[in-house]
């Protein structure tokens, strides 16, 4: 038997499932002759572990779109005022229309594809960013430029909680947590590497060449996904092994289906007719429901981990924000270093994808062994009532804690002008915290819960864009008015304020879930009693 857990030999997007049927295809399955399964729990993906690795990273990629895209924009804002001949406030407010549709949109998005799949919600958002790019880069007017970054961002935002939704569909609690880690990655090192190549690219061939760059990057990436991404919704291909829709197929899985008809054509004696393989479940088209991430804010659990996590960022755009003004003025470095400098938070979120996934499994496999429940990362256990709280946060707790405490140490630090170097070990130190609490909240997030990772992803990614952008916009005026030390000492109080409040999630959060499904239970109940009426 094929241990998908098992590395393979060479790591191939996953577009054809291999798992305990000796590496069929999803579509092989529609003619396998069907095996005696063993009363065992069922494997919860019959892709391999390099397949897997494969399908995160590229999902990772095109999350990369949208904190890039908010980005690599910055450094052409002065070019952009000059050539269409408007106010700088004027150019300021592309910013400020992008990061309202980067937090709305997904809402809608999310929930289609936990409904529709992952591979058209995918398509969708590439093809209306590339003609968005397009359109910026060909654009006569401010209106245009206004306009057109609204639909960029409505093309870019959803990436982020489509990846998040795809590693649900992948991964298990036990091995959730090394690949949650790439979802984060793009979110923090896009703040670092969009700067450079926007500069760049605005210093050498003007700032259409931003769009232009964007428009080349998406288009290779929308062929990679048409080509070799595998529907992974769960809803709608199950474990893997049930065959995707031909609207969802791969072009490779398409082209496999057609060789092998044309084998058939050819073969001298006609086949007979071969069991079924597993059915195919009816696509229901319905339509996004935005209310549905707002619903889930009302949630105990949820909320708390939401808030949590968007202070945390929230954070981190503050400083993003007010890190070129105040390394301009006070230390003199020009555009190219003040990019430079975001790269100590770039390697230790590196770092700590690596790490903190490893520690999350270490307090999986305790907490399994304390429960008696038996540690297997192929095979999804039933979280009821498993401590998966305790197991996320007793890793991102602390690390939220280690967030605080630099935040207010780097505030200080660069009102009294110290080292450069100093700011760079704080910049590691506020990394590591705040992307390893980021880590552990999203997999608790898709943890609590299960069906809807996009639609909860979608939520979270409203309020981190929401108060991303409400720290974004006084961090400066704060620091006029109070300092960089009193400013930053009030951001890292907040981190250090949700602190006890993990606890409470931590020490209640089955409870809080058992009554969320005594609730979902009624209801269910109720609409099933009231239909026969109707």
């Amino acid at each position: 038997m094929t241990d998908p857990a098992a590395p393979d030999k060479q790591p191939v997007l996953a577009v054809e499932a291999k798992g305990e049927d000796g590496g069929k295809s999803s579509d092989d399955v529609e003619t396998a002759v069907s095996q005696p399964e063993e009363d065992v729990q069922p494997r919860f993906s019959v892709f391999t572990l390099w397949q897997k690795r494969a399908i995160v990273f590229c999902a990772a990629l095109t999350a990369f779109f949208s904190p890039m895209t908010a980005q690599i924009y910055l450094p052409a804002l002065t070019s952009i005022a000059e050539d269409l001949q408007v106010s700088s406030a004027k150019v300021n407010l592309t910013i400020t229309t992008y990061m309202i549709f980067q937090g709305v949109i997904p809402m809608f998005v999310g929930s289609l594809a936990d409904g529709w799949g992952r591979r058209p919600a995918y398509i969708i958002c590439f093809v209306i960013y590339i003609a968005a790019n397009i359109g910026l880069a060909l654009a006569p007017s401010y209106g245009a430029v206004l306009g057109l970054r609204c639909l960029q961002s409505a093309g870019s935002s959803p990436t982020v909680a489509l990846c998040s939704a795809v590693v649900a569909d992948v991964a298990t609690s036990a091995e959730r947590g090394s690949y949650i880690a790439f979802t984060v990655l793009p979110i923090v090192l896009a703040p670092s590497l969009g700067p450079i190549i926007g500069g760049l690219l605005t210093q050498y061939l003007g700032w259409r060449s931003i769009f232009w760059f964007c428009t080349i990057l998406a288009g290779v990436t929308l062929l990679l996904l048409v080509a070799f991404f595998p529907e992974t919704c769960r809803t709608i291909v199950g474990d893997g092994s049930i065959p995707a829709p031909v609207t969802h197929k791969t072009l490779l899985q398409l082209f496999k289906k057609s060789m092998r008809k044309r084998t058939e054509k050819n073969d001298e004696t006609e086949p007979g007719p071969l069991p079924k393989g597993p059915k195919k479940p009816k696509l229901k088209l319905e339509m996004p429901n935005f209310l549905g991430s707002l619903m889930m804010l009302t949630e105990k659990e949820t909320c708390l981990l939401v808030v949590s996590s968007g202070i945390c960022l929230g954070g981190f755009y503050g400083i993003s924000a007010a890190l070129p003004t105040q390394l301009t003025n006070d230390y003199g470095l020009d555009q190219t270093k003040v990019g430079l400098m975001f790269l100590p938070i770039a390697v230790s979120s590196i770092i700590t994808g690596a790490i903190a996934g490893r520690l999350m499994q270490w307090r999986y496999r305790y907490y399994c062994d304390k429960t008696g429940v038996p540690f297997d990362r192929t095979r999804q256990i039933d979280l009821s009532n498993f401590p998966i709280e305790r197991a996320r946060l007793d890793i991102g707790t602390p690390l939220l804690v280690v967030a605080g405490l630099g935040v207010i140490s780097w505030g200080w630090a660069i009102q009294a002008r110290a080292h450069l170097a100093v700011l760079c070990f704080l910049m590691v130190v506020m990394g590591l915290g705040m992307v390893g609490y980021n880590n552990t909240s999203n997999a608790l997030l898709v943890d609590v819960q299960p069906g809807r990772p996009g639609t909860v992803t979608a939520a979270g990614n409203f309020v981190r864009c929401l108060l991303g952008a409400g720290f974004s916009a006084a961090v400066i005026p704060m620091i006029d008015a109070i300092g960089a030390g009193w400013t930053f000492t009030i951001f890292g109080v907040l981190y250090l304020v949700f602190a006890p409040f993990l606890f409470l999630v931590r020490a209640r959060g089955i409870k809080w879930r058992a009554e969320l499904r005594m609730k979902i239970e009624k209801k269910k109940e109720a609409e099933e009693e009231s239909s026969p009426s109707s």
